[in-house]
C-alpha cells in the first residue's frame, strides 16, 4: 500500500499565528539548525534560524515586520542531514486570526495563514495590500447581488463605485455606485442583467474592484478580497447559489458570485445549459 507524502516526511512542524502577522514554528525534535520558506514560482527564500523554545524544543519566528511577498510559500527545513526537505504540518493554531480587526487608518493590511498544502506539506498563503478591501457579508438575490465592505488604507470618496471587470477584455466594466455606511464601510448592489449583455454569449468571468474616488477621478481600483480569518483557500469553502439573469435582449445566463484561488471577489456567468 501507498503512504501518503505526509507519512513520508521524517519532520512535523507546529505553527502559531497571531493576528499581526507573526508566525511562531516549533519542531517535536532537534536535527536541522532552521526553516526556509519558499515562494512559488518566484524563488524568494526567507530563511529562519532556530532556537531553543522554553520548554526545549527548536523553534523559530518569523516576525511581523519581516518582508513576505504576497504568494504561496512552501516550507522546508534546513542544515540537517537530508538538507533542505518539506515538512509535514504538525498543529496550526489560527484562532487569533479569527474575526481580527485591523485598524481604520491602517495603510497595509497583511494576512498570513498557515495551512496543509494537498500533497500533505506545510505551507503559508501571505497577503500584503496597500490598500485593501475586505468583503463582508454578500446577500445573493435572484437577479442581483450586493456586497458589504470595509476600505483600510485609503479613503472612501463621495463618488466612489464598485466595478465589474470582464476578465480577459480590457475595458468592458459595469459601474454601480455605493451606499456609504461610516468608517470607510460601505455596500453596493450589483445587477446581474448588465453582466450578461456585457460578456457577449452570456457567460465570462467578472472580477470586482473597489473605485474609492470614482470613475471619472482616475484613481486605481482595489481588488474586493476576503483575507482576514483562518481561512487559505476559501473558493471551496464559501458556495452561492447562481441565479438566473437576462439582459432583456435575449441574452440570458447564470450568476453565481465566488471567490478565486486568492480569496478575491468574482461573479461567473455560465450560458443557459442547452
Amino acid at each position: 500500500m501507498t503512504g501518503t507524502s505526509e507519512d513520508r516526511l521524517p519532520y512535523a512542524v507546529d505553527c502559531t499565528a497571531d493576528g499581526d502577522g507573526t508566525l511562531g514554528f516549533a519542531a517535536a525534535e532537534a536535527g536541522p539548525t532552521g526553516l526556509v520558506l519558499k515562494r512559488r514560482k518566484s524563488g524568494d527564500r526567507v530563511r529562519l534560524a532556530f532556537t531553543e523554545s522554553p520548554d526545549g524544543r527548536p523553534a523559530a519566528v518569523l516576525d511581523a515586520a519581516a518582508e513576505l511577498g504576497e504568494g504561496r510559500w512552501d516550507v522546508f527545513t534546513e542544515g540537517g542531514p537530508a538538507g533542505e526537505q518539506r515538512v509535514a504540518p504538525g498543529l496550526r493554531d489560527l484562532r487569533k486570526l479569527i474575526g481580527r480587526v485591523p485598524e481604520p487608518a491602517a495603510t497595509t493590511v497583511v494576512a498570513r495563514v498557515p495551512y496543509r498544502t494537498a500533497d500533505g506539506t506545510l505551507a503559508v498563503r501571505s497577503w500584503s495590500r496597500s490598500p485593501h478591501v475586505e468583503a463582508g457579508e454578500l446577500t445573493v438575490r435572484a437577479g442581483a447581488l450586493t456586497v458589504r465592505g470595509q476600505l483600510y488604507g485609503a479613503e472612501l470618496g463621495p463618488d466612489a463605485v464598485v466595478e465589474a471587470r470582464l476578465r480577459g477584455t480590457p475595458g468592458q466594466v459595469h459601474r454601480e455606485a455605493v451606499r456609504p455606511g461610516g468608517d470607510a464601510t460601505f455596500s453596493c448592489t450589483l445587477p446581474y442583467g448588465p453582466l450578461a449583455g456585457g460578456a457577449g454569449e452570456g457567460a465570462g468571468l467578472w472580477d470586482l474592484w473597489l473605485l474609492p474616488e470614482g470613475a471619472e477621478a482616475g484613481g486605481p481600483g482595489v481588488r474586493i478580497s476576503r483575507i482576514l480569518d483562518d481561512l487559505a483557500d476559501r473558493k471551496s469553502v464559501f458556495v452561492y447559489p447562481g441565479s438566473p439573469c437576462g439582459d432583456g435582449a435575449g441574452r440570458a445566463a447564470t450568476a453565481t458570485p465566488y471567490y478565486t484561488v486568492d480569496n478575491d471577489l468574482s461573479v461567473r456567468l455560465d450560458p443557459p445549459k442547452g
